[in-house]
């Protein structure tokens, strides 16, 4: 696994694995695993949505939990003293891993007695743009905002040229930090006719309890707010009827979370449009703009 740019923990760099098989699939898991389709985007094997790694060791799951944000490049900082982060940690989830090998479909816990496919490479544009390289680019993006407002920040990969920590392990970091809160950044992947717009998911069924569920909820609509007012990327058409909340049950990120967390679909990489928006860079340091002082908004 290449670590360039990225402070990784020791453990991490001992037990990762380069894999060399890269495969797109949809963003949202399901249980139960059949033989993987072959991709209309690549022509490679895809497993099924949210599908994970049969023989990943735990101690390389825990370990990739540890590792740290990207620093900022020189010039990319908007310091703003007036909206500080300072004495808050936030750690940032890069959905989905950047490489798939059939090691991950092997299930792990997910919260509420279930048991999900350990997980994927994610979506893709139909042109091909992969939503896992989308969403290590718009977390660097947000890491660099939120240091840039004070805040300590903490990735749950370290790179998007390898096997990252399986959905039961994706909350792992922000619980051992006692984080102030976990976002999991994502791109959703609908076919269905129209659909396109981001929206904001909350467990219903966290670890955390009733608290952490009402904390995050609040946060849900924040950031809401936030990607709304200073982004040009539109609710969900097509899910959460118009509100751009979903509320569910069955990801193990969120699940497992002992700590305030959120998980954003930042568009659907189906849609022409919005598609043109998330390979844009412009829109992804807009994103992270607005999403940073969302987090002021909720923390400071």
């Amino acid at each position: 696994m290449r670590t360039q740019g990225v402070a990784v923990h020791p453990a991490l760099r001992a037990g990762a694995l380069a894999l060399a098989a890269t495969v797109l699939v949809g963003c949202q898991a399901v249980a139960g695993v059949t033989p993987p389709p072959v991709s209309a985007v690549s022509g490679a094997a895809v497993p099924p949505q949210g599908a994970t790694d049969a023989s990943a060791s735990p101690a390389t799951a825990t370990a990739v939990a540890s590792a740290t944000a990207t620093e900022p490049a020189p010039g990319s900082q908007h310091p703003t003293p007036e909206a500080s982060l300072a004495g808050r940690v936030i750690v940032i989830d890069p959905g989905h891993n950047g490489v798939w090998t059939r090691r991950e479909l092997r299930e792990v816990p997910s919260g509420n007695g279930r048991t999900k496919p350990c997980n994927s490479s994610g979506t893709a544009t139909n042109d091909g743009y992969p939503e896992h390289a989308y969403n290590w680019a718009q977390a660097k993006a947000l890491a660099a905002a939120l240091r840039a407002r004070g805040a300590r920040v903490l990735l749950t990969r370290p790179d998007d040229h390898g096997e990252g920590p399986c959905v039961n392990r994706r909350s792992t970091l922000a619980n051992d930090e006692r984080a102030d809160a976990l976002v999991s950044i994502h791109a959703d992947g609908s076919f269905a006719s129209g659909a396109r717009g981001f929206h904001v998911i909350v467990s219903t069924t966290m670890a955390g309890g009733s608290p952490v569920e009402k904390a995050s909820l609040a946060l849900a609509r924040t950031l809401r707010h936030a990607l709304e007012s200073g982004t040009p990327m539109p609710r969900s058409t097509y899910i959460g009827g118009g509100s751009a909340l979903s509320l569910r049950s069955d990801l193990g990120t969120l699940n497992l979370s002992m700590r305030t967390a959120v998980m954003l679909e930042m568009g659907n990489m189906r849609n022409a449009r919005d598609a043109r928006l998330l390979r844009s860079a412009s829109f992804r340091e807009k994103a992270a703009e607005a999403l940073a002082d969302g987090l002021v908004a909720a923390l400071a």
